[in-house]
C-alpha cells in the first residue's frame, strides 16, 4: 500500500532537493495529487516531467496507485 508518506519518500529519494506535497484525493490511499518542485525540471516540458515523476514508480501507477495527478515545477515556476 502507498501512502503520502511513502510516496513523499520516494520521490524525496530519488530526487534529491526537491520539495514535494501529496495530498490523498479520496482518503483510499490510491488516488493522489502529487506537487514536486525541483531544478531536475529546468528545461523540460510538461510531458517529460511528468514521466520522470510516473518512473519514480514504476508499474504501481495504474495498480497499487489507482490515479496519481502530477504538478511538476521548477523552483523559478513555484515562486
Amino acid at each position: 500500500m502507498f501512502t503520502p508518506e511513502k510516496i513523499k519518500l520516494i520521490v524525496e529519494e530519488k530526487m534529491p532537493g526537491s520539495r514535494v506535497q501529496v495530498k490523498d484525493l479520496t482518503g483510499t490511499q490510491d488516488h493522489y495529487e502529487l506537487t514536486v518542485i525541483s531544478k531536475d525540471f529546468q528545461g523540460k516540458g510538461l510531458v517529460e516531467r511528468h514521466r520522470m515523476v510516473y518512473g519514480l514508480f514504476g508499474s504501481a501507477v495504474g495498480a497499487e496507485i489507482h490515479a496519481l495527478s502530477v504538478k511538476a515545477y521548477t523552483p523559478e515556476e513555484f515562486k
